[in-house]
């Protein structure tokens, strides 16, 4: 605490030396009262925590028990619309408060903004600076209150979060102690909640640091830190505790309309809860409730309109687009800030599950259940990254492995005299007949916003409920995890060391229930736990184990229980026959459930994670920019795989040569490689599709490109052999 407080002195930057006494009584009068109020809230919790019971402490009830509940209890005191962060926290909110609680999602829980996020957990560094330029005394508060969350959502989820320091270039030197107070007042608002000091750093240094930097006109770095998580699977734990302490929760379950009673008194309606349909079976059913929240983050203006037709739009929709890029473009543990882009926005370049994150961009879009990255945000970011980093680190189009567009919720406040203006926080309004709806505001601070939604809604509606008791409320998978645990995990089950730190990081506590579902591999090493693609460290045990969580879907698994799908996603193609295949046999699907279950997944790939926009680098062009020097080169190459001159080559012609090189590829991995490059589906490439691909290869639009790869070694390889002669001893014919 002491440390804490001398860091906050030095941040302060008091230029007058303090007393000996002066100190001694800033310790008895500041230091000791909030250290007080600190260690007297942490007993309160753990005293709260002690009375809550857990009915499933245990075993989690499926889905099916939970559709059972929905439609066989009475009334319930709560029914929360939405299963975002958001949703969830004011589900875990409402049921540790001893209220009858449920929740229902029409999609799966985090299926969108809270997926589709920057994975940072912050207080926001830019809103601060705002702040202080602006003395606009509501971004302060907001800023604290975020640093406030940030610091408890680290504590209650470790295995989903940890510290990140991000580093902020300067290129010119009177930004240096400009920004460096910017920071400095951040780590001061956070106080004895700051995470590590903030601190200076020497172009050498720096560039030490983190290498890929661009090295002119370097002046020095700032680092500070935030914190950073993994968005839908920390979602999906604040659902799961909710489910844990007794919460009705229910995925693919949309409400039609909400029910609604008439005061015998005053003769106005009261909504009295919501016509629910199953999504996967389409059966409909009633949820009565004495209250209902609706936290459908950009569909809040929908449900408000189910209330009342006539109520104003209060949802601004703002498109952020992500791109990821392979892990070599940033250190394995220092993001990037760039507060100044060409246009003005601030981008994040962030390493997160091995991968680089770079993002977001900013701007209006309509609200939509399947937004789609455009090409042209991806582009503006590619440019932005080129800008910071090094001439030596070539910004490739075709290293994007994933993209994906989330849509902001901003508002603005219904009660506000003027309706055009964005509230920078968030709102709670509860409307004539009773509807509670919680909007805007922003991850990190999602369990103050539920805290302050059912303190509202417990106030309006007369509800009977106990004191909030999520400050400080362990997450699905926190209990029992340790940094060392997934050395257990080796240990005891065989694991590879990668699997075993990716289930203690993403399960924590958890993650033994994962392992013992893991099959035998039948090898030396490892034992157990054979993974889906060899590149990432997610194993078939996990789809199994999806199916506990709630997974109903393929793309459940691809994109939220595992975040393969916003990783790579051609991985994410591959995996996706055996996962269909996993999920077929577990759940029991059709033929037919399964051909569906694997379309849909790959067309929310095409679409919803880029890899339209990734093939389409080689589509959306004709032209061939290749000089006749490399026409010459490539056209040689082509004709090593096509002896006989046919202008085509198949997984025939490629098997043959390389088996002539003792290379063995099996055949479907060979209909994959060509399938990346055959542009008219015909089962073949053509000369013309080789150049293509060559040409994309050179600009930079393809990379890791396995067909040019394979025929590139191919060759070389039989170069070097050189010919074969035909003499015989004896001079035979």
């Amino acid at each position: 605490m002491l440390l804490a407080y001398s860091n906050v002195i030095k941040q302060a930057h008091f230029n007058t030396e303090m007393s000996l006494s002066g100190l001694k009584v800033l310790i008895v009068f500041v230091l000791l009262p909030v250290y007080l109020c600190c260690v007297q809230a942490r007993l309160a919790h753990v005293a709260a925590e002690a009375e809550l019971k857990v009915p499933f402490a245990d075993e989690l009830p499926t889905r099916q028990a939970q559709l059972a509940a929905l439609r066989n209890t009475e009334e319930f005191d709560v029914l929360v619309v939405g299963g975002g962060a958001t949703g969830a926290g004011c589900a875990l909110d409402a049921v540790t408060r001893n209220l009858k609680t449920a929740l229902v999602e029409r999609n799966d829980f985090s299926s969108g903004t809270s997926s589709r996020s920057t994975k940072l957990i912050h207080g926001g560094v830019r809103y601060l600076q705002k702040a202080i330029m602006q003395l606009d005394y509501e971004q302060y508060m907001m800023v604290k209150e975020a640093l406030h969350e940030r610091a408890n959502l680290l504590e209650i989820a470790p295995h989903l979060s940890a510290p990140l320091p991000i580093m902020l270039p300067v290129y010119k030197w009177w930004q240096l102690p400009y920004y460096w107070a910017g920071i400095k007042m951040y780590d001061l608002v956070a106080g004895i909640q700051c995470l590590k000091s903030s601190y200076v750093l020497s172009k050498t240094k720096a560039l030490e640091l983190f290498p890929m930097l661009k090295k002119d006109k370097l002046v020095g770095a700032i680092v500070y830190y935030d914190g950073q998580h993994n968005d839908a699977r920390m979602n999906l734990a604040i659902a799961l505790t909710a489910a844990r302490y007794g919460a009705v929760v229910a995925n693919y379950t949309e409400v039609v309309h909400l029910l609604k009673t008439k005061d015998q008194q005053t003769g106005a309606e009261k909504v009295c809860g919501a016509r629910c349909r199953d999504v996967i079976t389409g059966q409909e059913f009633d949820v009565k409730a004495k209250c209902v929240i609706n936290a459908t983050g950009p569909f809040t203006d929908a449900l408000r309109k189910m209330d009342n037709q006539k109520t104003q739009n209060i949802c601004q929709p703002s498109a952020g687009v992500h791109i990821v890029i392979p892990g070599y473009y940033s250190p394995d543990n220092m993001g990037l800030l760039d507060p100044a882009t060409s246009d003005g926005r601030v981008i994040f370049f962030l390493p997160w599950e091995k991968m680089t994150i770079a993002g977001t961009t900013d701007t209006p879009t309509n609200v939509t259940a399947h937004p789609i990255p455009g090409e042209d945000d991806i582009n503006f970011i590619l440019r932005e990254v080129r800008n910071y980093l090094s001439p030596d680190v070539e910004v490739r189009r075709g290293d994007v492995l994933a993209a994906w567009s989330g849509i902001r919720p901003l508002v603005t406040d219904p009660s506000s005299k003027d309706t055009q203006s964005i509230c920078r926080n968030h709102i709670v309004s509860i409307s004539d007949s009773g509807l509670v709806t919680i909007a805007g505001g922003k991850w990190t601070t999602y369990r103050s916003m539920a805290e302050e939604t059912l303190d509202a809604a417990v106030k309006a509606l007369g509800l009977s409920a106990e004191s909030c008791k999520t400050v400080g409320l362990m997450l699905e998978g926190a209990k029992g995890w340790t940094p060392t645990l997934y050395i257990r995990l080796v240990q005891d089950y065989g694991l590879e060391n990668e699997v075993a730190q990716h289930l203690a990081s993403t399960y924590g506590g958890k993650a033994f229930d994962v392992a013992k579902m893991a099959q035998v591999t039948g090898q030396r090493w490892p034992i157990v736990g054979k993974r889906l693609v060899s590149e990432f460290p997610y194993i078939e045990g996990e789809v199994l184990y999806a199916i506990k969580e709630y997974a109903c879907t393929a793309i459940d698994v691809i994109a939220r229980r595992t975040r393969l799908g916003f990783l790579n996603v051609q991985a994410a193609d591959e995996a996706l026959p055996r996962i269909v295949q996993i999920m077929g046999k577990e759940l029991d699907w059709s033929q037919e459930r399964m051909t569906a279950e694997l379309e849909a997944a790959k067309k929310f790939l095409y679409h919803e994670m880029g890899y339209r926009s990734r093939s389409e680098q080689l589509t959306k062009t004709s032209e061939i920019n290749l000089d006749y020097q490399e026409v010459i080169r490539y056209k040689k190459r082509f004709h090593k795989f096509d002896k006989e001159s046919k202008g085509f080559i198949t997984t025939v012609d490629v098997q043959q040569v390389l088996e002539s090189i003792n290379v063995h590829i099996d055949e479907n991995s060979l209909h994959e490689i060509l399938n990346e490059v055959d542009l008219n589906k015909n089962g073949q490439v053509e000369i013309d599709e080789f150049l293509q691909l060559m040409s994309a290869v050179k600009k930079g639009q393809v990379s890791d490109s396995r067909l040019a790869i394979l025929m590139k070694t191919a060759e070389e390889t039989l170069d070097k052999r050189g010919p074969v002669t035909v003499d015989r001893s004896g001079g035979g014919v």
